[in-house]
Order: C-alpha cells, then structure tokens, then sequence
C-alpha cells in the first residue's frame, strides 16, 4: 500500500484531529477514572508520566510529518527517535494497563472465592514498619468488602479497555520480543518497522499474525483510545470481543497456529 492508498481510505475526512485541539488532561484523567488505578497514588504516577509525554510525541509526530512533506523523502534521524520515543511510550502504557488489569482480576477473583478479607489481613499486618504500597492495597479491599458492586464496575472498566488492551499487547509483543500475538515461537513479520502515517505522522505498525497483515496501529490510536473513555461507556459483548481476537489471530493454516505464546 503506498501512501496515495492511505489517503484514499480516508476521502471522507482526517481520522485525527488537530494536535493543539488535545485535551493535555484527557489521557491522565482517563486512565484515572478506570477503578482501582485511580485509587493507587503510585499508577496514577505511572498514568501522569504518560500524559505529560504524549504531547511531546505529538508534537514530534506533526514535525516529522511536516518535514516528510517538504523534503519528499524520509527524514530518518528524527524519524529514528520518534521510533525509539514512540516504543519507549507504548511500552510504558502496556506495563501500566499489564498491572491494572491483573490487580482488577485479582480483585475479582478474591470477591467470587471469598478470600477479601484474608488478603486484607495480610497486607494490614503489622512488620514492624510503614509500607505505604500494602496500605493502599489494604484500603482498595476495604473499599470493594463495604461496597460489594464495586466488582461490577472493575469487570465493566476490563472489558471497555479489552479490545484497545489487545491491540497494545500484540504490538508490544512484536516490539519488544520480535514474536506473533498469541503464537509462541513465532517469528513477527517486520518487528520494530514503523510507516510514517500521512495523517497524523505517528509511526503505523503492523499487526499481523506471521505471515499476513492485519491491519495497523500507531502511538496516536492507542493515545485516542485511552481518551475515548472519558466519552464513551460502551462496553463490547463476548462476542464482539472473541470476534476480534479471532481476526487478529488470522486466517487458520498460517505458520505457529494453536501453539501457546511464550511466557512474558
């Protein structure tokens, strides 16, 4: 696909719009209001760090875009360190929904088993020393063992952010370990190459399934995606989420299929 290709799927409209018309806020506030992170003064550092830098990365991505559509050509020394900015974000962002998400399921899984106020005892009892991190933990049950619906919002925030969560994860596993999503083993196709997008001048990656692209996803798309939950409530069925995971696996018969991916 060339880049006259990209901006034919796009003759109804930019998909992104301007940098300066971002809300600075927006992304802080919404990993925030998903429950349990925003009740962790420590991810909520993890989530301003991430704000703060997404509007220099947006600003970068604008600038090699800019500069792209001037020279005619590639400028790869800052095209470079957008990639390495770029990766270093979205790796930043996947380690921070990681954590969320298995703290949230073992939030769930004490409620269903009854096992809350044991793992409350646990961090609450008394070595001898302060620890600040067990305290909050601490409160965080507390919270869900007063008020039991708390567990219906925690599964509500997971599946909201599951499909976005998805497309991260498969991009960090070709990232980072050069592997396909969900097939261990594997090789990625083009792990780490990035196309600059002609919209947005973010870097566009692949996720492909070993042997066929199924489409891309950029810094900027993860970013929006985050912000979108601050205005969007909808949550995606089962089946829309099995739907989805099934198409980014690929069509059945490819190279790897049905063997477990390697531990992380």
């Amino acid at each position: 696909m060339d880049e006259q290709d990209d901006l034919d799927q796009h003759d109804d409209g930019p998909p992104y719009g301007r940098a300066e018309a971002i809300d600075v806020s927006a992304l802080n506030t919404a990993l925030c209001g998903l429950r349990l992170l925003g009740g962790d003064p420590f991810l909520r550092m993890q989530a301003f760090n991430l704000a703060i830098v997404d509007p220099f990365l947006t600003n970068l991505e604008a600038q090699v875009l800019e500069k792209l559509v001037a020279e005619e050509r590639t400028p790869v020394p800052e095209a470079a360190f957008l990639s390495a900015q770029s990766q270093m974000w979205l790796f930043a962002v996947y380690e921070l929904l990681r954590t969320w998400r298995q703290r949230a399921g073992e939030m769930i899984k004490w409620a269903e088993n009854g096992g809350l106020e044991q793992k409350r005892e646990a961090l609450e009892k008394d070595d001898g020393y302060q620890h600040f991190g067990r305290q909050f933990r601490a409160g965080q049950i507390k919270e869900v063992l007063d008020d039991p619906g708390i567990t219906d919002a925690i599964r509500r925030d997971l599946k909201r952010t599951h499909i976005l969560f998805v497309q991260l994860e498969a991009i960090r596993i070709s990232l980072a370990k050069h592997e396909v999503w969900k097939k261990g083993n594997s090789v990625a196709l083009r792990p780490g190459y990035g196309r600059i997008n002609m919209w947005c001048g973010a870097l566009d990656y692949e996720l492909e399934n070993g042997q066929y692209s199924m489409g891309s996803v950029n810094r900027r798309d993860i970013a929006e995606g985050i912000r979108a939950l601050l205005t969007s409530d909808s949550v995606p069925s089962d089946e829309e989420i099995a739907s989805f995971e099934e198409f980014l696996r690929g069509p059945r018969g490819t190279p790897f299929d049905d063997k477990p991916r390697s531990g992380d």
